[in-house]
């Protein structure tokens, strides 16, 4: 567009009639090279590209490449706060123990337990990501809070869902080897409350296993007392009893009564 309005007024002045000599101004002469040198300076300027750090005074203000790394990182770092943060570690192991107590250890698949384990959690930690969402996100976005504000915000509902599924001997036990003394609930740090609630995770976990392979156990003991007394020895033991445990599975309905003990221990 500059080019354009450049281009017309030097043809203007091109066309434009001579003027007498006394009515000239003396100062209008140079005006054509001024306007003429226009254009190679703005040609002969390079493009740039500036990344930098704004707003670190106004709340949400991040330049485009801060906000791109802070996005890989966060993706980076996602599966390990899903794993280790939220109730997915319960979840997929009991379901894990419940396909080897069955005795069929490629039904439902990996990705089903997985899939499964992943929506079940979505659901036991949604009013937590919904306090986080109002609490957190939706002011930072606002531009009410800083990121460090909204950082603290946002790990006090994950900490309060830890802490309740969270062993007090473990807590203690990660606050001797850390080298704390005496702390109130609400001043624990995170670095001590992540790993207590892993370990806590982990035992409820196979604690909820043990429970599963009870009435499982039994039908095998059963099965192969069975065989036993009818003299075949040779016979598999587990390729008889799948199919009762089958049964038993889908007459209880199995599936049913995990999901629910499973929702409901979070809920206690």
């Amino acid at each position: 567009m500059k080019l354009a309005r450049l281009l017309f007024f030097l043809g203007a002045l091109a066309f434009a009639p001579a003027a007498p000599a006394q009515e000239a101004p003396p100062a209008a002469a140079p005006a054509a090279p001024a306007a003429a040198s226009v254009l190679p300076a703005a040609a002969a300027e390079p493009l740039r590209l500036t990344l930098n750090l704004e707003g670190a005074e106004k709340p949400a203000q991040l330049s485009v490449a801060v906000q791109i790394v802070l996005v890989m990182t966060l993706l980076t770092v996602a599966p390990s706060l899903v794993l280790l943060m939220t109730s997915f570690t319960r979840l997929v192991i009991v379901l894990g123990f419940v396909r080897t107590a069955l005795g069929v250890p490629s039904a439902p698949s990996n990705q089903i337990i997985i899939g499964l384990s992943l929506f079940l959690t979505f659901f036991i930690m949604g009013p937590t990501f919904d306090r986080i969402h109002a609490d957190a996100l939706q002011p930072y976005l606002g531009g009410q809070l800083t990121a460090a504000a909204a950082m603290e915000k946002a790990t006090a509902p994950l900490k309060q869902f830890m802490l309740k599924q969270t062993r007090t001997r473990d807590l203690e036990y990660f606050l001797e080897l850390g080298g704390f003394g005496p702390t109130a609930v609400k001043d624990l740090p995170m670095r001590v409350v992540i790993p207590a609630f892993v370990i806590s995770e982990l035992q409820t976990a196979f604690q909820m296993g043990f429970l599963l392979f009870l009435p499982f156990l039994v039908i095998d003991f059963l099965v192969s007392s069975v065989l036993m007394a009818l003299g075949m020895m040779m016979m598999p033991p587990n390729v008889v009893s799948l199919p009762f445990k089958l049964l038993l599975f889908v007459l209880v309905d199995g599936w049913h009564l995990i999901v629910r003990s499973l929702v409901q221990s979070f809920t206690v």
